[in-house]
């Protein structure tokens, strides 16, 4: 067998991250052969600088806001966190940033590794160093995104962190200001604030976390408050610098504001300038634009699946782009004629459209699913909002005392289902798939009157927005 003959495989991945893992899996469940690309850590940002080491800073915080809600139990956690041990525990989750499991789950599914910067060199083919990778039906590119820095004059001086450095850090700073208003930011901020940082949040907009319902920024950026962080609102960094190790911020009304470090969390930006797209017709750093089956539009063999498309840039959202792009590459190579007006089959991310989830681990939790109020009205649906105290629900106070927290329902009155549920407070993460099975299925909520919730749960906060509705 030849060089180049060994070279050769139906599918060629790049980017063993969460996404390229499980578009690996499917193909080669498919029994197609299937070559990864990696030029980084197997298992990606999630596993080593998001998802996995932030949660991992955020339980022990979370667990200890849920405790001190307790009588009886908030007597016995006063106390300061163990930031060393929270930050041994993250390094346990990260395999101290090492990859040697995921390299070998990558060998038990089949897969062949090839570690280094993969490059398009034309159509089907990647160039990884002195290796030329050929792919007979498909090159998926799974590459993810990098956190975008505004464009400050002297930042890469100051030495900036990003989300890869406020989950890595092996201590915690003594003043730390947060730029943005996001999902990142108010984790990162939650986090740091309880593990010893005097955190202050700049936030250019009228609020955080503006993707979801207004009261879900409101009320985390109250918790934020009250747990000592400083929200500043309409705030804007017109300078930043570092002078004997003080980073220095100047904001857009003059002030000035010293720090330790800081963060900036202002959106993120695809990791595609430099893996040849201009060598098949495309714009380096650019997004991916795919149909929905994931395949680029234009060909007939590439796939952009993950954050590099910008549909939905959450992990789990990508790895249900994967499962899908993968069972499109698989029923293509077996000669399969895939129709795109086929929503919600095995080959279309149709969820991707309106009815995607997400939780953000901040106290308290804020968890949605489809459409907000304004997005639903925008996009011209008649509708209307149904909203709940939290606390009107007997688990809730059972959960903890003083349980503060807030849900809706925007229920379309034409179909009469759900186009979006968001629910804010303590454990509502775990509320979130029941709402995201209503959205998808696009149950009748005559039906969902017979879903009955148990007594005394969190859940029962669906029979509190039914009756709502009813009443209303």
């Amino acid at each position: 067998m030849t060089e180049t003959e060994t070279n050769v495989y139906d599918v060629v991945v790049l980017g063993a991250g969460p996404v390229g893992e499980n578009v690996a899996d499917r193909t080669r469940a498919a029994g197609l052969t299937t070559a990864v690309v990696e030029s980084e850590l197997v298992g990606g940002e999630c596993s080593y600088w998001a998802c996995m080491p932030s949660k991992a800073l955020l339980r022990p915080v979370i667990a200890r806001a849920d405790a001190r809600r307790l009588p009886g139990l908030r007597e016995a956690v006063q106390g300061p966190l163990d930031t060393a041990a929270v930050l041994a525990r993250r390094n346990w989750f990260t395999g101290d940033w090492t990859d040697d499991g995921q390299v070998e789950w990558i060998k038990s599914i089949g897969a062949d590794l090839h570690r280094g910067h993969g490059r398009l060199t034309g159509p089907r083919t990647v160039t990884v160093g002195d290796k030329v990778l050929t792919a007979r039906h498909a090159v998926v590119v799974a590459t993810g995104t990098r956190a975008a820095l505004p464009g400050l004059p002297g930042l890469s001086e100051v030495g900036p962190w990003t989300s890869r450095e406020a989950t890595s850090a092996r201590s915690a700073p003594g003043r730390l200001v947060v730029v943005g208003g996001g999902v990142v930011a108010t984790e990162m901020a939650t986090a740091w604030q309880a593990l010893g940082s005097q955190v202050t949040l700049l936030v250019r907009g009228k609020g955080l976390l503006d993707r979801m319902e207004p009261f879900a920024g409101e009320l985390v950026a109250a918790a934020l408050t009250e747990a000592g962080a400083d929200v500043r609102t309409g705030t804007s960094v017109a300078s930043v610098s570092r002078t004997d190790g003080v980073v220095v911020v100047v904001t857009d009304t003059g002030e000035r504001i010293e720090a330790d470090e800081i963060l900036f969390a202002v959106g993120r930006a695809p990791r595609t300038d430099d893996i040849g797209l201009e060598t098949v017709g495309l714009t380096p750093g650019s997004w991916l634009d795919v149909d929905d089956s994931l395949r680029v539009t234009g060909t007939d063999w590439l796939y952009g699946v993950g954050d590099v498309n910008h549909r939905a840039l959450l992990t789990h959202q990508g790895k249900y782009q994967a499962r899908i792009a993968g069972a499109a590459i698989a029923a293509r190579a077996a000669g399969t004629d895939l129709p795109q007006s086929d929503p919600w089959s095995a080959h279309a991310a149709t969820a991707d459209h309106e009815c995607v989830p997400q939780v953000v681990f901040t106290d308290p939790e804020a968890a949605a699913v489809g459409l907000s109020l304004a997005e639903a009205e925008a996009a011209g649906h008649r509708v209307r909002a149904v909203d709940v105290d939290m606390s009107s629900v007997a688990g809730a106070g059972l959960y903890a005392e003083g349980y503060n927290g807030r849900a809706r329902m925007v229920v379309d009155l034409e179909r009469e289902i759900l186009l979006g549920v968001t629910f804010v407070g303590p454990g509502v993460g775990e509320l979130i798939h029941s709402a995201t099975v209503a959205v998808v299925g696009q149950v009748p909520v005559a039906r969902l009157w017979h879903a009955v919730p148990s007594y005394p749960t969190l859940s029962e906060v669906w029979l509190r927005l039914l009756e709502a509705l009813r009443d209303s």
